[in-house]
């Protein structure tokens, strides 16, 4: 029996100062840097020739340029989904990285080695980053099946999606990997997901990995 299959274009935004500063950004909303805007429109490039059908974006600003800058090669309005937004991290959110791990080692060792057990006051459990970026998903195939959509996120909401989607147990959060500006793809094919490609980057003269 033949299903009808729906692509999932997965773009993470472009970089911001936040990522270059090595802060933790959650909801706060920077909003792309020069190199970043410049990373939003080879994206733009690389999927122009595509025929996509809708784009999906979380409302936060360096997400909403990345999927702007998309949009514009593609002539399609940018669709706000709340349920794709970042994560949020409470107190963390706008702190330095090398600060949290001087000023909170038990935490940070958890973000290091077990995030999906990571829990402290104003933080958004990851489990739950997965339960509602996933339930919209399965939602947004049901909507466009066989179409192709653009989803345009960050990597603590595609790190979550992707690993419920193909079924990675725990741990799964550090198993995957998502750069700045990245292409992943998968397809629902109307038994399941597939993923078809992760973090693809040649389409960038320019990025830096995230690796904590």
């Amino acid at each position: 029996m033949d299903h009808e299959k729906t692509t999932l274009i997965l773009v993470r935004h472009g970089e911001c100062d936040g990522n270059k500063e090595g802060m933790f950004r959650g909801n706060k909303d920077f909003p792309l840097n020069s190199r970043g805007m410049k990373q939003a429109e080879e994206v733009g490039k690389a999927v122009e020739n595509l025929t996509i059908d809708r784009i999906y974006s979380s409302p936060l600003l360096r997400a909403k340029q990345t999927a702007q800058a998309i949009a514009g090669k593609v002539g399609l309005p940018v669709v706000e989904c709340p349920e794709i937004n970042n994560i949020s991290l409470g107190s963390w959110e706008g702190r330095r990285k090398d600060e949290i791990a001087e000023e909170e080692p038990e935490l940070w060792n958890l973000w290091l080695n077990a995030p999906e057990k990571l829990i402290f006051s104003g933080m958004e459990p990851l489990t739950d980053v997965m339960k509602r970026s996933r339930a919209k998903l399965d939602s947004l195939v049901d909507l466009h099946r066989g179409k192709t959509i653009v989803l345009v996120s960050h990597r603590t909401v595609l790190k979550p999606l992707v690993s419920s989607c193909i079924g990675i147990g725990d741990p799964w959060f550090w198993k995957l990997h998502f750069d700045t500006a990245s292409i992943s793809m998968m397809v629902h094919d109307g038994r399941g997901y597939s993923l078809m490609a992760l973090n693809r980057t040649d389409h960038l003269s320019d990025y830096e990995s995230e690796w904590n």
